[in-house]
């Protein structure tokens, strides 16, 4: 991890300043939400873009909507491998996972985990879900403030997570935990210490281990856990492995959908017009889904490492240099997609965003978390006029989960 302390980006005019010296990884700017101007002087004035110094080293943005897909395209020049977010991996604490890898151990590790998203599965679990969020729903206090993100946002996937590893409910919240600490840091404030974070997700393997042990050499079940543990291509990984496909399964599986539903609610307050859309025509739910999913970007960024020298927009990227696709930008560019800076739940082509990546890394669940928002939405719509937030939104202060801690929220009754 470089030493480096560089210049603070909150105090900068990202018009004026010199672009050599934009850094958009810096967590303030993530927590305070003022990114958005440093990517649109990226996207005009410098679309791939070196930074020569950073906490996470030097490293090249790449902000465009095709340039962040020609880089998807190509994953034999641009690895997955060793990680996929802009900080380096601790070289004695490292959690390999297959979106971490390429082809062909990638293909054949995902395969084995991809049957629980699978088509009928989703009918399957369609009314599970609907069950869950009217449950949720109704227990929510009408005209009174409580905070979203705890009571719906991730008690929802939590308990969709639950499901899909066939793990204890009630012990369920401690999937939460384990997200955040995977995601976390001490710079974050999840952890005390980056050996709090170790120890705790130490725990999570032995938890996760008993589960492998009392499932192993059950091939008929279809939950994550015993499709790792009996699947050829997974049920000989070292513990570390194992570590690492869960905090990617369990943060693909709750980080996203949570911001998402959180982001939407918030997306929807401050475009009110909107809010009245929805309200005159509850038809419009699945595209503005995708609206939303666009508009929150979840993950922010990918990052690749080339395996050889590429020129990309021009500039000349040489092998072993990090490679960072930024999704919330790409997902802002009026090059690719009209008007990117209004909400709008009617928008055409509204799936075409990058929240989800593309090619071979594209997210596995993306069907799920679609309707689980859909189906969240539905029934939010079928009780409730308002989802009113009344209070400031806290939002995670990271480059790479971009989502929310807190927000307060009054609902009123149609």
């Amino acid at each position: 991890m470089s030493e480096v302390q560089p210049l603070l980006m909150v105090d900068c005019d990202p018009a004026t300043m010199p672009v050599e010296q934009i850094d958009v990884s810096q967590r303030e700017l993530w927590a305070e939400n003022t990114k958005w101007d440093f990517f649109k002087r990226l996207r005009d004035d410098a679309p791939v873009h070196f930074c020569p110094e950073s906490l996470a080293g030097p490293y090249w943005s790449v902000t465009r909507y095709a340039d962040i897909m020609e880089v998807e395209k190509n994953w034999e020049t641009f690895s997955s491998d060793p990680t996929i977010v802009i900080e380096d991996p601790d070289e004695d604490f490292t959690l390999p996972m297959f979106i971490a890898m390429d082809p062909p151990k990638h293909d054949e590790q995902r395969k084995a985990v991809q049957g629980v998203v699978a088509p009928q599965n989703l009918k399957v679990l369609e009314s599970t879900i609907r069950t869950r969020v009217q449950n949720i729903l109704d227990s929510l206090p009408i005209g009174e403030t409580f905070d979203w993100v705890d009571r719906v946002s991730i008690e929802l996937t939590t308990q969709m997570l639950a499901t899909l590893f066939d793990f204890p409910f009630e012990d369920r919240r401690k999937l939460t935990r384990w997200s955040d600490v995977a995601t976390g840091s001490p710079e974050t404030g999840v952890v005390e210490t980056e050996e709090q974070g170790r120890e705790e997700l130490y725990e999570c393997l032995d938890y996760f281990t008993r589960l492998w042990q009392e499932r192993e050499g059950n091939g008929q079940s279809s939950d994550m856990v015993s499709m790792l543990a009996n699947a050829s291509a997974t049920r000989d990984m070292l513990p570390m492995e194992y570590l690492g496909n869960l905090v990617l399964l369990i943060v693909g599986g709750n980080d996203t959908t949570r911001n998402s539903i959180t982001g939407g609610v918030l997306a929807l307050n401050e475009n009110p017009g909107e809010y009245a859309k929805l309200r005159n025509d509850p038809g419009v739910i699945p595209n503005m889904v995708s609206e939303i999913i666009r508009w929150v970007t979840p993950l922010a960024h990918m990052r690749r490492t080339a395996l050889k020298d590429y020129v990309l927009g021009g500039q000349e990227i040489s092998a072993g240099d990090k490679v960072i696709m930024w999704y919330v930008s790409g997902n802002r560019d009026e090059r690719a997609i009209e008007n990117p800076d209004e909400f709008m739940i009617d928008r055409k082509r509204a799936r075409q965003h990058l929240s989800f990546g593309y090619g071979i890394h594209r997210c596995m669940g993306n069907r799920l978390a679609e309707m689980q928002l859909k189906i969240l939405w539905e029934e939010i719509q079928s009780r409730f006029h308002f989802v009113e937030v009344v209070g400031e939104a806290q939002r995670v202060p990271s480059n790479f989960v971009h989502g929310f801690t807190e927000l307060p929220v009054r609902l009123h009754s149609i």
